[in-house]
């Protein structure tokens, strides 16, 4: 191994470890803290469903644990162990067009990748989920949606390889700054057809059956100032017991869609208030933050990268012997994981400032916090959320407030 490979390796191991650090840290904290009722708790839960919390928490974590260290192996040994080499050698081989090289040499990787994740897919279903009763999937809808994810994955990918390789062939100096585009394009045309194309190909979706229900829920949404053309129920209780609700749509309609673990779980209050706290992103734009964001950082990518091919950095870093910019660009990916690590707790920080910002907008709008309040309590308990969670593993990886410290500040908005 090069010595400009050596100090990739570090970087990379460094990276992953304190991942791992954080882990553990955060297993420990459960293992110490875990069946400790926090006062904004107290009267909810118990000392037997914190066990189980733990229980849950620890088993997560440590399947978690081995899926990653399963996943850095492979890295390792494709990026320093000559693999990705070897790789780039045998697609060229086949001696197909340009466009459907890079095509083949990214769907292959994707299928590998699928492939060997079933194993840790289905124990985590039918093993841990199960073993916690949250899984209700057979294994016929398992492996359907398995196919169907594989299918989308396919054309999805096929198509943004095609027209990204496409563009890297007419426009050599500039195609950076195109496929930027594209992408941004692509991906909000994707946000408007995904509610109508790709969800339903998964779940029914049907008209709420409370009607007073919905009406409420439009009248909050009209109060926010949001125009609401649906109200859906989705049958999510045929793969899992969690629940969730969600937005969806972009412009001026957009659909509100509500797990039926969800509508069964919590009273009218406390779903108008979760509802009033997804309508809090939209007008605090916290949608359109994310993506001005994403796409900035997205955009600095591209050129950096753009850069770093034109030099043949990439290439020699890891010793590629016959050139191609499919192998470059997959380079770039792996060491911008490595270079963008230090951006996740301030990513973090942004998203639990957005979600604070939608909490204080939630109790505003419906006058109600208890309500939002009680909604939480009531979806940690039934999704069997860590209640004490290490400050240092949240800081880097909770996009949302620790429940507890959530459900504090949302009463004190209310008193």
């Amino acid at each position: 191994m090069a010595n400009h490979q050596i100090v990739i390796f570090l970087c990379y191991l460094s990276v992953i470890s304190f991942g791992y650090w954080l882990q553990i840290l955060n297993l420990r904290q459960v293992k110490r803290s875990g069946i400790v009722v926090p006062p904004e708790f107290a009267g909810h839960v118990d000392n037997g469903l914190l066990e189980r919390t733990r229980d849950y928490t620890i088993e997560q974590g440590r399947f978690g644990l081995i899926e990653s260290v399963i996943d850095n192996l492979l890295v390792v040994v494709f990026f320093f162990g000559g693999l990705i080499d070897a790789y780039n050698s045998w697609i060229l081989s086949f001696h197909l067009p340009f466009v459907f090289s890079g095509t083949l040499f990214f769907l292959l990787l994707v299928y590998a990748k699928t492939l060997i994740s079933l194993p840790l897919s289905l124990y985590r279903t039918f093993g841990v989920e199960n073993r916690y009763g949250f899984n209700t999937m057979t294994t016929k809808l398992w492996v359907s949606d398995l196919l169907k994810s594989v299918a989308i994955e396919t054309v999805l990918l096929g198509l943004l390889s095609v027209t990204a390789l496409f563009i890297i062939s007419v426009s050599p100096v500039s195609w950076w700054f195109i496929i930027w585009l594209f992408f941004l394009l692509f991906s909000l045309f994707f946000m408007y057809l995904s509610p109508y194309v790709i969800e339903p190909l998964f779940n029914k979706f049907a008209p709420l059956d409370d009607k007073s229900m919905e009406a409420s829920i439009k009248d909050l949404m009209k109060r926010a100032g949001l125009k609401i053309s649906r109200v859906f129920q989705v049958d999510a209780s045929k793969r899992s017991r969690h629940t969730n609700a969600y937005f969806t749509g972009v412009g001026r309609v957009k659909r509100i869609v509500l797990y039926d673990t969800l509508l069964n779980k919590l009273d009218n209050d406390e779903v108008l208030s979760v509802l009033a706290h997804e309508a809090g992103h939209w007008k605090k734009k916290h949608i359109l933050k994310r993506i001005v964001l994403t796409e900035a950082l997205s955009f600095v990518g591209f050129y950096i990268s753009f850069r770093l091919i034109r030099s043949g950095i990439p290439r020699s870093l890891f010793s590629i012997h016959e050139s191609t910019i499919f192998s470059d660009l997959l380079i770039l990916g792996f060491l911008g994981g490595i270079v963008s690590f230090p951006l996740t707790p301030l990513l973090s920080y942004l998203s639990r400032r957005h979600e604070r910002e939608a909490d204080r907008f939630a109790v505003n709008m419906t006058g109600n916090a208890e309500a939002m309040a009680t909604s939480l309590i009531k979806l940690s308990k039934d999704n069997l959320s860590n209640l004490h969670p290490h400050p240092l593993y949240a800081a880097f990886h909770y996009s949302h407030p620790p429940v507890v410290s959530r459900v504090r500040e949302i009463r004190g908005i209310g008193s």
